[in-house]
């Protein structure tokens, strides 16, 4: 796996992952996209980024040496992302003997990182990727073991619950006003729903701005139907003509998001230059582009223990904090561990154009 997934000359050389390497595959029953994370510390910025969108997590436990450092460290990653789902992959079996009781052991000592963290839907599996025992196929060599191979595990994973139906969040990304002389008074709303489901005559809201209105129509692939759900790509229209702009979020009535200025997030901080309070930059969720400014570094989480590190002026590349972000305009979003889809942000360089931080805004 790794000559399929380490392209880097540096990353072959030194036998570990230096860059999120993305690679395609598929069976009969479902279409994948691997992330191959890094691990080292060094280049945790690239592993959130890797992870930032995955449904699923596989965590890589060498059977010789267990729960380590690093285990820690990918897991606490995993939970600050919300991942809903993880698989521990309890590696290398050959070379205990393929023994039920390390097996044992390293699910029992798992288990207590995932109780801390909150993670619930965690699968344990152990494989050998030497000779392919658990990857494809059962293994015969460990006939203790009553689940599924990993890939069966991946084919029946159920993603589809974890998109949220109940909330319905739909940023605008393009406004479709054509103007001509058969569409004259065509008004659209072009965009993705992130969640929730739109029918018509729903009576939204549109923030944050706070206005409301109802959907006249529902456009997918430029036929009208009467309902469409995340995440697909719609045309919304509305019955009233209401000044809607990209980034302004149509949303359910009843279900409203948190509309402020002031943002409680964790921060990965991606760029070489460190982050001090005070700095302004350009925060983006979804299709809304704001002005903001770094108010203040709460403190600095730890990513080997959990632990708080209070009083830190600045923050460096790859580290994770919590911070205040104050807003040049208000914003409209959910809290990451409710909707992932609205509560993520970015933060980019005003001059370079260059993404400095990952947000999970709390």
């Amino acid at each position: 796996l790794a000559l399929l997934t380490d392209g880097l000359r540096a990353e072959r050389e030194q036998g570990i992952t230096i860059d999120v390497a993305y690679k395609y595959f598929s069976t009969p029953n479902r279409k994948f996209i691997i992330a191959d994370a890094p691990g080292h510390i060094q280049y945790t910025r690239n592993m959130v980024t890797g992870a930032s969108n995955s449904d699923l997590a596989i965590i890589l436990v060498d059977a010789r040496n267990g729960v380590v450092e690093q285990t820690r460290r990918h897991s606490i990653i995993a939970s600050l992302l919300n991942i809903p789902h993880v698989i521990v992959a309890i590696n290398k079996m050959d070379l205990v003997q393929f023994s039920e009781d390390v097996y044992n052991n390293i699910t029992i000592d798992y288990a207590k990182v995932a109780k801390s963290l909150g993670l619930e839907d965690i699968t344990y599996i152990p494989i050998s990727a030497l000779n392919g025992d658990n990857i494809v196929d059962k293994s015969t060599s460990m006939p203790w073991y009553e689940g599924g191979s990993l890939l069966s595990v991946l084919e029946n994973v159920n993603v589809e619950k974890d998109i949220d139906l109940s909330h319905p969040r739909f940023p605008v990304q393009y406004v479709i006003r054509p103007q001509s002389e058969h569409l004259h008074d065509y008004r659209g709303y072009a965009g993705k729903i992130i969640s929730g489901v739109y029918r018509k005559g729903d009576v939204v809201s549109i923030e944050p701005s706070g206005l409301t209105s109802k959907v006249k129509a529902v456009e997918v692939g430029g036929l009208e139907v009467e309902e469409a759900f995340a995440p697909q790509s719609v045309v919304l229209h509305l019955e009233d003509d209401i000044d809607i702009s990209r980034g302004d979020v149509i949303v359910g009535v009843g279900s409203n998001p948190e509309v402020s200025q002031d943002l409680e997030v964790f921060l990965c901080w991606m760029d070489s230059k460190p982050l001090v309070p005070g700095n302004k930059y350009l925060l983006q969720i979804n299709s809304k582009v704001v002005k903001a400014v770094v108010k203040e570094i709460n403190y600095k989480l730890d990513v080997n223990t959990l632990e708080k590190i209070e009083g830190v002026e600045k923050a460096g590349l790859n580290d994770i904090i919590s911070a205040k972000i104050k807003t040049a305009s208000p914003v409209a979003y959910d809290s990451y561990k409710s909707l992932r889809a609205n509560g993520g942000a970015i933060l980019i360089d005003e001059t370079s154009n260059v993404t400095v931080g990952a947000c999970m805004i709390n």
